[in-house]
């Protein structure tokens, strides 16, 4: 039972009892996400890392990693996420994690001091490309398109990852966050990955919203 379905939305109802109201309106409902899970595929094409950097030295840096198999099909692969460290500590781990991955790119927040990982990762001697984009809106709007990637069936979950589907569950449409902490650091760095390898490419698909 542990095996099959440990880490998963039934496994800490059934097997830990832990009782969990899902967010109505949720943008990533229970089902969809186990409908959306797989293994780590093979072939992929492109990696990226999305990075939500913390606000403050308490706060927790999203840090997620992401590929595109030669299929078309966006996978998220690993959470790396950690919180209360400096500046320099998290921009290491997001180097860390761009090596453990073979990422040939890092999408960063700047309005958080995206231009810390910039510069933290050049200091390293790194030539991996690193894009700063700009949160132009709030985070629970900007996944909306990357929610529908999952609906349509071509972005996936390669694994569990329980504190990043939890900040996912609590993103509703309108842009509000009903999820744990007081913002979806972890969500936010799998939109800005997303985002990157599916929709703002030239001749990507576009996803129309209802």
């Amino acid at each position: 039972m542990t095996s099959a379905y440990g880490g998963s939305a039934l496994g800490r109802q059934e097997i830990d009892g832990v009782l969990a109201a899902e967010t109505e309106g949720s943008l990533w409902p229970a089902a969809l996400v186990e409908k959306c899970r797989g293994d780590v595929p093979a072939g992929l094409v492109r990696v990226v890392i999305g990075v939500d950097p913390p606000a403050s030295a308490a706060g927790v840096c999203g840090i997620v990693a992401c590929g595109l198999d030669d299929a078309g099909v966006a996978h998220v692969l690993a959470d790396h996420s950690a919180g209360g460290l400096s500046p320099e500590g998290w921009a290491a781990k997001v180097a860390g994690a761009a090596l453990a991955h073979g990422a040939d790119r890092v999408i960063a927040e700047k309005n958080q001091g995206g231009d810390m990982v910039l510069s933290v990762l050049k200091g390293a001697g790194r030539a991996l490309p690193v894009r700063l984009v700009s949160a132009s809106h709030g985070k629970a709007a900007r996944a909306e398109p990357v929610a529908a990637l999952f609906e349509a069936g071509v972005a996936k979950f390669a694994g569990r990852f329980d504190a990043l589907e939890a900040e996912l569950a609590g993103l509703v449409p309108g842009g509000r966050y009903e999820g744990p902490g007081a913002s979806p650091d972890r969500a936010d760095a799998m939109v800005w990955a997303l985002w990157a390898l599916m929709i703002d490419v030239p001749g990507a698909p576009q996803v129309r919203m209802p």
